[in-house]
């Protein structure tokens, strides 16, 4: 039995080169598992006199994706966001569905009035404005003397 060597005319050369895309493609979706597609949450907390500001880095979200909330003195913010990408609509010869969610909790190193809190969304970074909950807000009242 004569054994023979294959040849460059034994492969499809385009079929080896388009497994190897999707193979590459699956693996780098791997390496971004568990941040928001590929990014992580950033988060920086600045304490100004009345106020605790967050600013929180949300790139590609949307106003509607974000929720957020304080709950014993800690601010937690989630942001959910599906996206899908189509080629050729009638027949699907390629199609991508992804859906992310990402959500962090930072402690507040005093108390707050969540009721008075404010948020704002501008080119992918949400800023967070906590007031403090100082002594006098805590239903105490201050008698003059006179």
């Amino acid at each position: 039995m004569m054994r023979r060597s294959p040849s460059f005319d034994d492969f499809e050369f385009d079929d080896l080169f388009g497994r190897m895309s999707r193979q590459f493609e699956e693996m780098s979706r791997q390496f971004d598992g568990g941040r928001a597609f590929g990014r992580e949450m950033a988060i920086d907390l600045r304490e100004d006199d009345d106020e605790f500001v967050a600013l929180v880095d949300l790139p590609g979200f949307e106003k509607s994706d974000i929720d957020l909330s304080v709950t014993d003195d800690v601010l937690t913010i989630e942001a959910s966001r599906s996206e899908s990408a189509e080629e050729e609509d009638e027949h699907y010869v390629h199609r991508e569905r992804r859906s992310d969610t990402i959500r962090r909790s930072i402690r507040l190193p005093a108390a707050v009035r969540p009721d008075d809190a404010s948020a704002t969304y501008n080119n992918g970074v949400l800023s967070v404005t906590l007031p403090k909950l100082h002594v006098e807000d805590e239903g105490s009242h201050h008698i003059d003397v006179e």
